[in-house]
């Protein structure tokens, strides 16, 4: 299990977090949402060990804890192979057993052979996103933390990715933290949504009913419409004065 206990956090004068409990048990997801500078970011680095809490305490009773983070950070002096197979390495795996390990979970992931032996700057930033995931599932993590790591993907290939982390979850009892701006994908993926306020403080939380493979497009579009109209929510998004149905066309 993974736990925030009433954790605050600032960067200088500046407050980031403020008192936020919540917990995260295998086989679950949840989403992390709310405005820009809001100390998701933050909260997710805490969880992953980057960062230490300015007041409260972490426990992560994990083993292996993974993070994907927006940008893919791929290695460029590595080629895609070796930068899917690097966290292997970096538990002592042998090169022939790491690279084949790579090599299986890069074909999942829609990479071919060529694409494997191309250096970062030689992939799309699509290509290069999907390394990056690889990378992070390589380890067989039980807890994997994602910030906003589809956010510049097309809606095509973000489906896709979304779809192999749910199926992870389901085949490996996969714990998720899913930092995100859009909330059709938080009610898409995930079984409780957060949503923090500027300033890190925890303004509204909820658990989302139906299991993610049994959710249509018209179940989730519901759900988010059903968000929208919670006054603490539109209050931390500052949607005061847009109706929901508009937010949700734009």
């Amino acid at each position: 299990m993974l736990s925030w206990n009433k954790i605050s956090h600032h960067f200088g004068y500046t407050q980031v977090l403020e008192d936020l409990t919540h917990s995260i048990s295998a086989g679950s997801c949840s989403a992390i949402v709310g405005p820009s500078g809001c100390g998701k970011s933050t909260l997710l680095s805490i969880a992953g060990g980057l960062l230490q809490p300015g007041s409260g305490t972490i426990e992560n009773s994990f083993e292996r804890t993974a993070m994907v983070f927006q940008e893919d950070r791929t290695l460029p002096w590595l080629n895609a192979l070796d930068n899917i197979a690097f966290g292997l390495k970096a538990q002592g795996v042998a090169k022939k057993t790491r690279r084949e390990q790579g090599a299986k979970i890069a074909q999942t992931l829609k990479l071919t052979a060529d694409d494997l032996q191309k250096y970062p700057h030689q992939l799309s930033g699509g290509m290069r996103q999907r390394v990056a995931l690889g990378r992070a599932l390589a380890i067989e993590p039980n807890l994997l933390l994602l910030d906003e790591p589809f956010s510049a993907l097309d809606i095509g290939l973000k489906q896709e990715l979304q779809s192999y982390v749910l199926e992870k979850m389901s085949q490996t009892n996969l714990a998720v933290v899913f930092i995100t701006h859009d909330l059709l994908e938080a009610i898409r993926m995930c079984d409780s949504i957060l949503v923090l306020c500027a300033g890190g403080k925890l303004v509204y939380q909820c658990e989302i009913p139906e299991t993610p493979s049994s959710r249509s497009e018209r179940f989730i579009y519901h759900q988010v419409a059903s968000l929208l109209e919670q006054p603490a929510v539109r209050a931390a998004f500052d949607l005061s004065n847009a109706p929901s149905r508009e937010i949700l066309s734009a």
